[in-house]
């Protein structure tokens, strides 16, 4: 199989990344010439990678394309592109839905619209698919956990949940700032707060058959830190404060 990538940013990238340190069997990888150090940096680093020079290269040298451009980009260069029917198609683009990609290509390919996550380098992390598609399903499975999705309005809600990302990471952040400020180094700060959190993750994870409002009392006792932590942030509304992030990405892609 012959994989091609019309756009080589973050997403992109790490897909690639994950790809290859795999077992995924695929002859080789052709990237487009967008963001050339991402894409030297790549072919430096794995053997069966070919940049091309044109967008319409990667198209016709590839089984599957995989977009991952950004929204208004993918406007503009994709009606001009020269897709064949027997091609898969997978799509990174967050706020251009199915049908309306599905209007620009022109032609009956198969399309899915995927969100991978940047742990996919590590083979981890979700990845949800519309529509449900048994190849593409059982391609992400190898370096993710894929959650089919069976109606388009169903899919923007891991579009908006996903959205919560950076927020994460900003969180981790100031944590781990806030022990630096109390004397930590930053490695210690960091390893200290990266590890706990992923141990947290991992508990739930491996307990999913438990509702999350389980781990959320059995993490707290009455009068105890944890409890003094919930209790501020929920009277301050930063829960609140979150879905309603989440709600106003959702209404975003929404109008797309």
């Amino acid at each position: 199989m012959k994989l091609g990538f019309i756009g080589t940013g973050n997403i992109s990238s790490d897909v690639v990344t994950g790809i290859c340190n795999s077992k995924i069997s695929f002859k080789k990888i052709t990237l487009s010439p967008r963001n050339k150090k991402k894409s030297n940096n790549l072919r430096k680093k794995y053997k069966k990678i070919y940049i091309a020079k044109t967008n319409q290269e990667v198209i016709d040298k590839s089984d599957w394309v995989f977009i991952g451009v950004l929204p208004e980009v993918g406007e503009k260069i994709i009606p001009q592109l020269k897709f064949r029917s027997d091609q898969t198609v997978v799509s990174f683009i967050s706020t251009i839905n199915y049908f309306k990609l599905k209007k620009i290509l022109k032609k009956k390919t198969n399309i899915v619209r995927a969100i991978p996550m940047p742990p996919i380098t590590l083979g981890k992390g979700p990845v949800a698919i519309f529509p449900p598609h048994k190849k593409v399903k059982s391609f992400f499975n190898k370096i993710g956990d894929v959650v089919e999705i069976k109606s388009e309005k169903l899919s923007q809600n891991f579009w908006a949940a996903s959205g919560t990302m950076a927020s994460f990471y900003e969180m981790l952040k100031l944590l781990s700032d806030w022990l630096v400020k109390k004397g930590l180094t930053r490695l210690q700060a960091q390893k200290y707060i990266t590890s706990l959190y992923s141990a947290l993750a991992q508990l739930a994870a491996v307990n999913s058959k438990k509702d999350l409002k389980y781990f959320v009392a059995e993490s707290q006792t009455p009068g105890g830190l944890n409890w003094q932590g919930v209790n501020e942030l929920r009277k301050a509304g930063y829960y609140k404060s979150l879905e309603k992030s989440i709600n106003n990405i959702l209404k975003r892609l929404n109008r797309q």
